[in-house]
Parts: C-alpha cells; sequence; structure tokens
C-alpha cells in the first residue's frame, strides 16, 4: 500500500489536468479566470484556452494536451448546441474526455437536464460555491485514469498526447506513427527563452504564421513551458495568446515547470525526443520566463537558440550578467516601437561582438501585422 507521502508525491507529478475555455461569440472571461485560479490552487492542473473559443479549437486542444475533463464558461446562449457539438466531436475522435460547465444566468435548470441527458458530467448554475466546483472535480476526474493502449487508438493525435503524457509522468511508452521508418526524421528544433512579459509567445504566433504560409504541407509542434506557482499547481496560458498556431497542421503541448529549474521541465527532453519521431518539419521549445543565470538549452537539446528580450532590461552593466548571451544564437529585442528599443538594439550588439561568435539582434514587433523584423527572424531561424 502507497504511503500518504507516496501519493501526495504521486499528484505533484501527475495531476488532474483539464482544459478550460470560453465559446464562440463570449467576449469576456472574469468568471472563468476565478475559477482556473482556485483549481490551481488545489493541485488542479489547468489548461486554458481563453474566449471566443470554437469547438474545434477546444476539442484540438482538449486531445493535443491529453486532459481529463473540459470546463466551458458559457454566458451568451447557445448552450445546448455548443456543448452537444463538444460531445460529438470528442466522440468521433474517440476522445474520452469529461465534459463540464456552467453560465451564470443564461443557462437553466431544463437546459441543464437536456444537457446531462445528452453526456455533460455537470452544469453549475450562478451562486455555486467555488470549492463545491472543485470538489467536483476531484471526485469525477482524480481517480486512476483507465489504460488505454495506443494501438487501439484511431487518432495519431491521441496516440501521441498519450505517449507524451507517459513521459511527463516519468514512464515509458514507445510511439511510432503511422508508416514512418525507426529513424529520426530532420526535423528543426528551435529553442525560444527569455523573461517573463518580453512576448516569448506572441513571437511564436507570428512566427507559426510565416512557417504555414512558406511550408503549405509542412507541420509545426509547440512544446511550451509555463511556471508551477509555490505550493500550488500550474495555470498554463500561452494557447490563450495564440491566433495562427489554432491550426490543425500545428501540435501543441503545454507543460509545467513543477519546480525544476532554469525554465523547462524534468521531462523536456523525453517529450522532446518524442515529437522529432513524428515528421514534424519544426519544432519550438517555449521556456517559462528565465532569470540571468538560466540555461534552458543546454547540452544539445535544441539546434538553434534565440533569447527574446524587452528593451528596458536596465542598464548596459545588465547585460554583463545575462547568461543567455553567451549561447544564444539570435537575440531578439521585440517591442522595438518601445521607447528606448534603439539604444537596447545598439547596446546589444556592442556586447554580442564580445564573444566573437556572430550572433545576429534583430528587433521586432511581434504584435504588429506583417513586421519586417518578424520577417528577418524567419529567415534567420530557418
Amino acid at each position: 500500500m502507497k504511503t500518504n507521502a507516496v501519493r501526495r508525491a504521486d499528484s505533484s507529478r501527475n495531476p488532474i489536468r483539464i482544459l478550460t475555455a470560453v465559446p464562440i461569440c463570449d467576449g469576456h472571461d472574469s468568471p472563468i479566470i476565478t475559477i482556473n485560479l482556485e483549481l490551481i490552487r488545489h493541485g488542479i492542473e489547468v489548461i486554458y484556452l481563453g474566449y471566443h473559443r470554437s469547438v474545434q479549437d477546444i476539442v484540438r486542444a482538449a486531445t493535443q494536451e491529453d486532459v481529463r475533463a473540459i470546463g466551458l464558461s458559457s454566458y451568451n446562449g447557445g448552450h445546448v448546441e455548443f456543448f452537444s457539438e463538444v460531445l460529438s466531436l470528442l466522440r468521433r475522435r474517440e476522445a474520452k474526455i469529461g465534459l463540464f460547465g456552467g453560465g451564470g444566468g443564461t443557462i437553466t435548470a431544463t437546459d441543464a437536464r437536456l444537457m446531462k441527458r445528452r453526456g455533460v458530467d455537470e452544469i453549475f448554475f450562478a451562486g455555486t460555491p467555488l470549492d463545491q466546483m472543485i470538489r467536483f472535480v476531484q471526485e469525477t476526474y482524480g481517480g486512476p485514469q483507465k489504460v488505454v493502449q495506443p494501438k487501439k487508438l484511431l487518432s495519431e493525435e491521441l496516440k501521441l498526447a498519450k505517449a507524451l503524457a507517459a513521459a511527463q509522468a516519468g514512464k515509458k511508452r514507445t510511439f511510432q506513427a503511422s508508416g514512418s521508418s525507426l529513424a529520426i526524421p530532420v526535423t528543426v528544433t528551435i529553442g525560444i527563452t527569455g523573461p517573463g512579459g518580453a512576448g516569448k509567445t506572441t513571437l511564436i504566433d507570428e512566427l507559426t504564421l510565416r512557417f504555414l504560409g512558406a511550408r503549405p504541407n509542412g507541420r509545426l509542434a509547440i512544446l511550451s513551458h509555463d511556471p508551477s506557482a509555490v505550493g500550488k499547481c500550474a495555470l498554463l496560458g500561452d494557447r490563450a495568446t495564440m491566433v495562427y498556431a489554432q491550426n490543425d497542421r500545428v501540435f501543441i503541448r503545454s507543460m509545467a515547470t513543477q519546480g525544476h529549474g532554469g525554465g523547462l521541465a524534468a521531462s523536456s527532453r523525453s517529450c522532446l525526443e518524442i515529437l522529432k519521431r513524428q515528421g514534424f518539419d519544426l519544432i519550438f521549445v517555449e521556456s517559462a520566463g528565465i532569470g540571468q543565470e538560466d540555461l534552458p538549452f543546454t547540452r544539445g537539446l535544441v539546434d538553434k537558440q534565440i533569447l527574446v528580450m524587452s528593451p528596458d532590461y536596465g542598464s548596459r552593466l545588465q547585460l554583463q550578467k545575462i547568461s543567455m548571451l553567451e549561447t544564444a544564437d539570435l537575440v531578439v529585442v521585440n517591442k522595438a516601437d518601445l521607447p528606448g528599443a534603439r539604444t537596447a538594439l545598439a547596446e546589444l550588439e556592442q556586447r554580442l561582438e564580445m564573444n566573437n561568435r556572430g550572433q545576429k539582434v534583430i528587433g521586432t514587433v511581434a504584435k504588429r501585422h506583417r513586421d519586417a523584423g518578424v520577417d528577418q527572424l524567419f529567415r534567420e531561424m530557418l
């Protein structure tokens, strides 16, 4: 029999993992953000997809992330049809994923009864205590998962998702895509790191847009990391800020650092090796926000390293303290439209000249449509 200490260790290594989202036509997310924070406070890992999301977006994300359940916050009507479409698409993909939700005063008791008959696990009404929602998630989705052998799954995406889940849990599960050889395909891997708030996720989304346009048949994977809150679980929110990456040719997996230092998780290398075998043309590995001494991509983890900074890094002296400036192949000053960006670019060029490695500095404005700096970065990156 496992001790309580072992059970707690297992839970921290393999927490309940759910996806939350707000359906299409709903333009705000205040209630679901409050619920997300309460969920992670109770040790539940949350992948947040954001608001105004379609059925396809939600089911694709839930499948790729291998979550146990989807929680939807619906305040704009059409909930009976929307929840039913989510269930229908999950069944067509043979994804054994639960579904629950709520919607203030928009979902009536009659609606809820109909939705539950169709397969929704639970509907919460306005005024439901948060601890009641937490208990429901823990009791309904916290038990041992039924082990489904990969060979019985029809979807290659589900097979890959299960293999990554096993790697994250520290288990070995081999997975070979149908028709692929034992040799590892030629895949370019790009590590992208930098301090929190520099705009890494937005930049990756823009690079994804350029990749999809340049490679009409190409496939891309994104291994995205967020920090685990001290004493709590993780809110994995990179998907919520991505637009172009919501594409069927893109596979995204969100990972929590779970206390592992340096911006990556302990299982990141294993997960990356699994992705490399699946024939993706390009893989982005995005670290969580890092500090001065972190070097996430050591020991040949990726082919090329990109450090993303904002212009407000401080004085020139600070540039002598950032370890990644020694190892990065490309340094990006994002938000280059802000005051001080021109000075930052000049100071960084002088700093990198000291390394004598031919490193390049590029200014970008990732939030700007068709930014020339992002175009240049994409060319240099590949």
